[in-house]
């Protein structure tokens, strides 16, 4: 099969593309290889084999002329950033999608397979239940109750706590604008493939960890930030108080899913979530990175929270099972790998610095009380 891997130069498209490759496909890569990811252009992981072209996905002239030549596309290419870019967010991440399906649908090009890359953001703070009113989809925590330094969300009717659930796809409250574009992604491409008979798959990606996780990228998160820190001798902050619930999936397992849904015409018209199967806070994803460099300095809670942060998130990802998929590596495999791919990068105490800086100066990181 020849497929097309829009974002192929990235984290989750480069790894795709190995497997792709591993598997006998011919591959075609179009990447934008745009900052702050892509600082030094085309990078050294591209798969050797592929065939290259620079380019943004809102090109349509270009796009026309890939997907003419193609039987398959994954579409990973995306805009990720904490600026209020807004109508950017859309353009990319929503447009672009739109369009590849007009070409499709203009061009009567017979597709075997869209796959469309989605995220855990579609599901914003997602799945939660009451012991005494069920179960709720909160929104998001108002401003003043994150700088009063109260983190956890409350039942809607009585007030008292509330459980967080493993969140399943039929959950979207997206509540940032890159969580609002991803869930326009998925709406636009499923419901299309739908329409027009182009067999589509939207996979909601949660916290994707591994090797050759941009460490430019402050969008990023927790394992890029805790392993930079750790291994430049320091210990990272953990924001609120460390005791967010987050749901972090392997490199490795994603690519799993990715080429599950190429093949399995069960897929068709769905949307699933990727995830790691379970829970971790903050703090005890901090333990294992801490582990990893055999350091004896813990994260340090300092009050601060990220703005337009979710308390929890856990994915269910029961759906995909179904197919026979299922996560088989652990946090601690991520983190030992993404140490390893670390070795080789230079400038990192700047790195940090510099996204430190960015996150502060945009408002995004915030201290209680102030």
């Amino acid at each position: 099969m020849r497929v097309l891997v829009t974002g192929g130069a990235g984290f989750i498209g480069s790894h795709t593309c190995d497997r792709l490759v591993e598997l006998g496909h011919e591959v075609v890569v179009l990447d934008v290889l745009a900052a702050p990811v892509h600082r030094g252009g085309r990078p050294n992981h591209l798969t050797p084999g592929v065939e290259f072209y620079e380019g943004d996905v809102r090109n349509r002239d270009l796009m026309r002329n890939l997907l003419r030549r193609v039987d398959a596309v994954y579409h990973f290419a995306a805009y990720q950033d904490y600026l209020p870019d807004f109508a950017k967010f859309t353009d990319v991440n929503v447009t672009s999608t739109a369009m590849i399906y007009e070409i499709v649908v203009a061009e009567k090009l017979d597709l075997q397979r869209i796959v469309v890359a989605s995220s855990q953001a579609a599901m914003g703070e997602g799945l939660y239940r009451c012991a005494v009113h069920g179960e709720q989809t909160p929104d998001m925590r108002p401003e003043s109750a994150l700088r009063a330094a109260r983190w956890d969300i409350g039942c809607a009717v009585c007030g008292e706590p509330i459980e967080v659930l493993p969140t399943p796809e039929r959950v979207a409250n997206p509540q940032n604008a890159y969580g609002m574009s991803k869930h326009g992604e998925e709406v636009v491409a499923v419901n299309l493939g739908r329409r027009y008979g182009i067999p589509t798959v939207a996979l909601r990606y949660s916290i994707v960890q591994g090797p050759r996780q941009s460490v430019y990228n402050a969008y990023s998160g927790a394992c890029r930030i805790f392993n930079l820190h750790y291994l430049l001798g320091g210990a990272p902050t953990l924001y609120e108080d460390g005791q967010n619930i987050r749901d972090y999936v392997n490199i490795h397992d994603v690519v799993d899913a990715n080429v599950l849904v190429l093949a399995d015409d069960r897929a068709a018209g769905r949307v699933f979530n990727v995830g790691g199967g379970a829970g971790y806070t903050t703090q005890e994803f901090a333990e294992v990175v801490r582990r990893q460099y055999g350091s004896d300095r813990p994260g340090r809670i300092s009050g601060e929270y990220r703005f337009g942060d979710t308390r929890h998130i856990l994915s269910d990802v029961d759906t995909l099972k179904q197919l026979g998929w299922s996560p088989k590596r652990t946090p601690a495999d991520s983190v030992a790998e993404y140490a390893a791919w670390l070795r080789d990068v230079r400038g990192l105490d700047e790195i940090l610095a510099e996204a430190d800086a960015k996150m502060r100066s945009l408002g995004v990181v915030r201290k209680a009380g102030s």
